[in-house]
């Protein structure tokens, strides 16, 4: 019997690979219950940016790390951390969480800050 988070990895190792055959650079994202973390990674395998509900500028703006609103903020945050590294496009690994709540709304706060995928 393969439970959940068995299955959310194995979802999660096939984009990984996908992405890897694409040589491109990756926007990681990572939930859990009560934050949202996001990493801007390069091929070969070297974190170029990150961001999260637990820094302390983002908790200033939304108390919550478990909310739509907090998601925005760190898509947000990612996408200019990105920028100033000099990484315009990118390829989305969703991590195998489903692309909707959370997850989508730190993609299009993402894509509204300037990042292309």
């Amino acid at each position: 019997m393969i439970d959940k988070k068995q299955s959310r990895m194995r979802r999660a190792r096939q984009t990984r690979a996908k992405i890897a055959e694409l040589k491109a650079v990756r926007l990681a994202v990572y939930r859990s219950n009560g934050h949202i973390y996001a990493q801007v990674i390069d091929p070969t395998a070297k974190v170029l940016a990150t961001a999260s509900t637990l820094e302390p500028e983002v908790r200033k703006q939304v108390p919550n790390g478990a909310t739509v609103k907090a998601a925005a903020v760190v898509g947000q945050r990612i996408a200019e951390k990105a920028k100033a590294q000099g990484v315009e496009k990118v390829a989305f690994d969703r991590g195998g969480f489903k692309y909707h709540g959370r997850v989508k709304a730190l993609a299009e706060a993402a894509r509204e800050a300037g990042l292309k995928f």
